[in-house]
């Protein structure tokens, strides 16, 4: 259940976005706030651009947490977003150690918006060659 501060932000990180549009970029924003609600960061994507396919302003956040902030300190964050963060944001969020993501739009619900912005799929194959894969991974664990 979202709480007043929640909708607060979450429209503050909409805001952001609309803004982004203004000044040619990608309608995406996000913020981060501490766990008394206090805005940390603000971001909007800028893939185009900085021509930076990661440039988006979820993966952004999460990088910055990572950089500045106590494992404590981002575990007490909430991330607010416009829209539902993709796989390579949500990997990064995941590993910066966020404590909580609020978005507005989903994905399904903004491929209904924006038909064709879904993403194919790329074959993966492995694994292969664990033999020799698991040296360097070992040298580097097991120190």
């Amino acid at each position: 259940m979202l709480t007043p501060t929640d909708e607060t932000l979450l429209r503050r990180a909409i805001d952001i976005a609309a803004n982004a549009v203004t000044i040619g970029d990608a309608p995406y924003g996000s913020l981060l706030a501490d766990a008394a609600g206090t805005i940390l960061i603000e971001e909007h994507n800028t893939v185009s651009r900085d021509n930076d396919i990661a440039a988006h302003p979820e993966l952004k956040l999460a990088r910055w947490a990572a950089r500045e902030l106590s494992p404590e300190a981002a575990a007490g964050t909430t991330m607010y977003t416009s829209c539902q963060p993709c796989g390579m944001c949500t990997g990064g969020i995941v590993r910066s150690g966020l404590g909580r993501v609020v978005y507005a739009l989903a994905t399904a619900q903004l491929v209904e918006l924006n038909p064709g912005s879904g993403w194919p799929q790329v074959p993966q194959e492995g694994p292969a060659l664990f033999e020799a894969a698991r040296v360097p991974i070992e040298a580097f664990y097991r120190k």
